[in-house]
This record gives C-alpha cells, sequence and structure tokens, in this order.
C-alpha cells in the first residue's frame, strides 16, 4: 500500500511559526522603541524617543553684533494613545486654553499618528510651562519638549534676514529631515543659508514612569545621538549703518543700497516700510504675518532686490560709457541743447549750450544723451541698427543689469534691459533709434534693482570692475567661502572712460551747477548722479547714486525714494548722509538729518525742495 510523505510539511509549519515569532519581535521592538507603549512590568518603566532639536545658528553683523540669537521655549507634545482618564478642566486650565481648542487638538494629533507624538501646543514659555509642569504625572501622554525661537535684539533688517516658520506639506515632501511641527527658515537670509543654520538633530531613548516622569536615559545613552548645532553666520551688514538707513527711510517708500565696492560685501539693504523681526516669532506669528500681508504698503516687500524702477538719468552713465567705447562720442563731443524747448525729448531746464560730456553729465542733459545714443544706434561700423542695438544691450548687460546676480540675495529679481527681439515683436521688426528713444535717458522699458544700481556705481568706483553682491562674509566651521563672492567681474572698457565718469559725478558734487552741490562736504570727496524715474503709477521716485571717497573709494550707493519727485531733493541728501555716517561714524548736517528723518512722503505730505 502506497503511504504519503508528509515530512516536507514540517518545514512549512516550522516557517510559520518562524513567520509569527519574527512578526511578534517587530511589534514588540516597535512598541518599546517607538510608540512609548511597551511596560516593563517589573519596574512599571516605559521608553520614550524624543527628539534632540540642535541649537540654531547665531547670526552675526560685521562687527561681531548679534543680529539674531535663540531664546528656550517648550513644545508640549501628546502620543494619543497614552491619554488616559484626566481631569480635562484643570488641564486646560493650567494651560489656559479651553475645552473646545483641547478637543480639537487632540483629534488633530489622532489623525497624525494614534501611536507617534505630535505637537500639542507650540512654543510655551518658561512661566506658561510652569503651572502645569509639576502636576504633569496626572496628564499621561503628555511631555513637554525643548525647543528654540529666534530672537531679534536689533529691530532691523527684517527683510534681509528673514523669519523661521512651521514646515508646510510642501516642506515635508521636499526635505525628509523635516517632521510635522518642525521650524524650517521661510524667507531672507534664514530660508537661504537654511541648512547651514538648522544643524543635525539627535535623539535620546528615556525611561519614564508610571507618573509621566523621565526617570533617565535608558542603558545609559547607550541608543542616544547627539544634536549637533547649526553654523553661526557672519554677514557683512554693518547694523548701526543699517539702522541709520532706516531712521532716515522712515515715513518714506523705498530703498538704499551700499556696497563696498572692492569685495561687494553688502553694508546696508534698507528697505522701507519694515517691520520689527520680532512680530514673525512666537505664537503670534501667524496673526501679524496676516497683518503684514494685507498691508496696502507691502512691508514684506525687499524692494532692495525685488523692486523694480526706470532708473532715470542714472543710466546716463551707462551711455556715455558706451558711447565712448564705441567711438562715436569723446570727452570732448559737443551738442546743442534747447532745454525744455528740445526736441524728440526735452530736457528738465534750460542750461549752458553747447555743452561737453562731463558737464552733461553735471547738468544731466537730456539732449546730450538722447544725441549721444542715437550715434550708438547708428555706428556705421555695423551693419544696420539694429546690429548696432545688439552690441549696445550686450554692454549693458555688462554692467550686472537685467540679470540676478545669484548669489545669497534672496528672491532677486533680474531687473528689464530690452532685447533686440522684444523690440521685433513689439514693432513687428520696423523700428529705430528714434522708437525706443527714451533708452537714453533710462527710461522706456529699462527697468533696474536698487541693488543693481549700487553695482553700477561700485563698477566706476573700482574703473571697470565688481565682485557679485552678497552678505555672507563668514560661517563657523568653515574658513572658505564660494568663489563667487570673491571673483572678479570685469566690465572691459577703456580705463580712461570710467575716468571721464568719475570725474563728471565728482562735479555733481562739486560745481556750482552741479545737482548735488548742497550736500558736498569739505572732509569727504562724493562723486554721485541724481535721477528722477518717471512713474507711470504716480509721482516720479528720486534716485540718486554715489560712491566715496572719490579717490580711494569705501562705499558705493544707491538711493530710490518712490514718489518723491526729483533725485537731489530726497535720494542724494540720503546718500550723502549715509555716506557721512559710515565714513565718519557721525554726521555733523543736523539740520539736514533732521529734514530728512522729519520728511512724510507716505502720509499726504507734499516733498520738500532742497
Amino acid at each position: 500500500m502506497y503511504r504519503k510523505d508528509y515530512s516536507a510539511r514540517k518545514y512549512v509549519i516550522i516557517a510559520g511559526f518562524a513567520l509569527v515569532a519574527v512578526v511578534l519581535l517587530v511589534r514588540l521592538f516597535y512598541l518599546q522603541v517607538y510608540t512609548n507603549q511597551y511596560k516593563l512590568s517589573a519596574r512599571d518603566i516605559a521608553l520614550r524617543r524624543v527628539i534632540e532639536f540642535p541649537a540654531r545658528g547665531r547670526i552675526y553683523d560685521r562687527h561681531h553684533n548679534l543680529l539674531v540669537y535663540n531664546d528656550a521655549v517648550y513644545d508640549l507634545m501628546v502620543i494619543p494613545r497614552q491619554v488616559k482618564r484626566m481631569d480635562t478642566l484643570k488641564f486646560c486650565r493650567l494651560l489656559q486654553i479651553d475645552k473646545a481648542f483641547f478637543i480639537k487638538m487632540l483629534a488633530k494629533a489622532k489623525h497624525y499618528s494614534y501611536y507617534k507624538p505630535s505637537v500639542f501646543l507650540k512654543q510655551l514659555s518658561k512661566k506658561d510651562k510652569g503651572p502645569i509642569e509639576e502636576v504633569m504625572y496626572e496628564f499621561p501622554g503628555f511631555y513637554f519638549q525643548t525647543r528654540t525661537l529666534r530672537r531679534y535684539p536689533y529691530p532691523i533688517a527684517a527683510q534681509v534676514l528673514g523669519s523661521v516658520g512651521e514646515v508646510n506639506q510642501r516642506d515635508l515632501k521636499r526635505d525628509s529631515y523635516y517632521r510635522s511641527g518642525d521650524y524650517i527658515g521661510k524667507s531672507g537670509i534664514e530660508w537661504f543659508y537654511e541648512k547651514e543654520l538648522r544643524g543635525i538633530k539627535g535623539s535620546r531613548l528615556v525611561e519614564v514612569d508610571v507618573h509621566n516622569n523621565v526617570r533617565g536615559s535608558f542603558q545609559n545613552g547607550k541608543f542616544d545621538t547627539l544634536a549637533v548645532p547649526g553654523a553661526d553666520l557672519t554677514l557683512s551688514i554693518d547694523e548701526k549703518l543699517q539702522a541709520y538707513g532706516q531712521l532716515l527711510m522712515q515715513n518714506k517708500k523705498g530703498s538704499i543700497v551700499a556696497i563696498a565696492p572692492e569685495s561687494g560685501e553688502i553694508l546696508a539693504f534698507v528697505s522701507t516700510p519694515t517691520y520689527d523681526p520680532n512680530l514673525l516669532v512666537g505664537r503670534q506669528r501667524s496673526e501679524n504675518y496676516s497683518k503684514l500681508l494685507l498691508d496696502s504698503l507691502k512691508p514684506l516687500m525687499n524692494r532692495a532686490s525685488s523692486g523694480t524702477y526706470p532708473p532715470g538719468s542714472t543710466f546716463k552713465l551707462v551711455e556715455t560709457l558706451i558711447g565712448l567705447q564705441e567711438h562715436v562720442v569723446t570727452a570732448n563731443t559737443w551738442f546743442t541743447c534747447q532745454g525744455p524747448d528740445s526736441k524728440p525729448i526735452a530736457c528738465s531746464h534750460y542750461h549752458v549750450s553747447p555743452l561737453q560730456m562731463r558737464l552733461a553729465i553735471t547738468l544731466s542733459c537730456n539732449s546730450y544723451f538722447w544725441k549721444t545714443f542715437r550715434a550708438i544706434i547708428n555706428n556705421p561700423k555695423y551693419a544696420n541698427t539694429h546690429d548696432a542695438f545688439d552690441a549696445w544691450h550686450k554692454k549693458v548687460i555688462s554692467f550686472g543689469l537685467g540679470h540676478r546676480f545669484n548669489t545669497d540675495i534672496p528672491f532677486e529679481k533680474p531687473g528689464f534691459i530690452p532685447s533686440r527681439a522684444y523690440y521685433d515683436k513689439v514693432y513687428h521688426g520696423s523700428w529705430n533709434a528714434l522708437t525706443i528713444r527714451s533708452l537714453s535717458i533710462g527710461q522706456g522699458e529699462v527697468l533696474v534693482t536698487p541693488v543693481q544700481l549700487a553695482n553700477l556705481a561700485a563698477i566706476i568706483a573700482n574703473s571697470g570692475y565688481y565682485v557679485k553682491p552678497h552678505f555672507l562674509i563668514g560661517m563657523s566651521g568653515d574658513d572658505t567661502l564660494s568663489e563667487k563672492y570673491h571673483k572678479k567681474q570685469i566690465v572691459p572698457f577703456n580705463q580712461s572712460y570710467y575716468k571721464v565718469a568719475r570725474e563728471a559725478m565728482s562735479e555733481v558734487f562739486t560745481s556750482e551747477e552741479g545737482t548735488a552741490r548742497f550736500y558736498r562736504m569739505d572732509s569727504i570727496s562724493q562723486a554721485g548722479k541724481t535721477g528722477t524715474s518717471q512713474n507711470p503709477h504716480g509721482k516720479d521716485h528720486s534716485v540718486f547714486m554715489a560712491f566715496a571717497p572719490v579717490a580711494h573709494p569705501k562705499i558705493a550707493i544707491a538711493v530710490i525714494v518712490e514718489n518723491a519727485g526729483y533725485g537731489a531733493t530726497w535720494a542724494a541728501p540720503i546718500a550723502s548722509l549715509m555716506i557721512e555716517k559710515y565714513l565718519r561714524g557721525k554726521t555733523k548736517r543736523p539740520q539736514l538729518e533732521k529734514r530728512i528723518i522729519d520728511g512724510d512722503l507716505i502720509h499726504n505730505q507734499k516733498p520738500e525742495k532742497p
């Protein structure tokens, strides 16, 4: 009789038991280490995994003044499965919350995970934590986790420094480092250098008794990892100069950008209206952010890098250098001007005529630079005017205009320098110098940002080169900075042509006819150029760029005051006061300073004349 062989079945049975054992072991490990549910009955002890959050890196100014530091706060965490019957009213009273809020937050925590910890109430101060800390044993499933909050000792540079906020779903998907309830840089330097500032999380496995009290580390910290603090950053910002710039610009819309010409380090980056960065810290962040977002004056916008404006007459220096480089004019070229009667572009005022290039810059003669631009576009060395325009466009771009610098300036706009393709599309290929004549005086379609304008001043100050404007000059644990923060960008024009521009800009202050003559200083030589930027949406913008001292420039600056009229009225004195403050450490023109500080151009006050 044939007998079946069942011996193979034992392997199936053994495999089944093994699988069950593995499942039980995995479940045991999960309960013990990750869900905090497994209790060692002999000692009535549970294990809890506690995340150790690193201290976020501090931020200093160029003189090592602390701009951003950390303050301890506490998140109240909850593990829904561990929550037992408790005195809910007492719990709510101690935390100063209502029962509806309690129910809502507990439901939210359960939705996130029944087993994993999540934030029940965030950013409690030591004072808020005190009343409930002593009786935490009455509320199983709840415990405190230490966090840090950003603090700003000076109410300055809010748009530069940026803010830190809770991660959203997009952040969680983009980077696995973060968990729900974590914080991340949302804007400014905090956003740009997030990975450097945040550090590396650590964790501890701790023993917790039945009274919800931590008894100590599990197995003497065998399974613990240390948190690594974030890197400290040193920025090029000068705290005192930044604060002074904000004072001068109070009750005004616009910006100030000051750069160290030789290094490209940004000394001041003022955008107004502004706000105290401490408003976007803590539990009031969301409410305050909403108010700032809805403010019609747009204080959250960084006008220094995101504001785009026609450069006005400051652009005449670009036309000067291109005209000289293209050999269509010389410093001794004479052109006539009929003042406001000039055609096709009127000059802003009557003055001596004919005149040469330096005086044309000093007097800001529109007619002179229209004729210079016309000569550039009609240059006979090119096959046609469109080819000549291509050459003009390429040279304008070389000054750092029309594109981003791509350094650590957050949310930077490129501005706009119209191209041949742009005009071909607009005018269907039929256009010439007369069609685009507004470009000759920095109007029409051309748009620049204040940081680009300050960089243009730096190029002229340096006689033909710039280092891309940037903020970072030091980072703890890193002795080397990116090459792009040191490399010189050459703007290849003849050195003698820069000398013409520098001398003319000096005469803007020193000449009896110079448009900034009211703001000259005996002890500090300045070179600058005024501009009045036509604004289709309201009053003209006041524009000025400058550098000083003339022989050995230490600061290059651009100022734009929106809807303020002539460049000489507001932008020029603000730039001059900033120069004096930086180079001298104080100012000696109290009447001028008072006029600027008291000037209110937001609340419908009529601008004063210089």
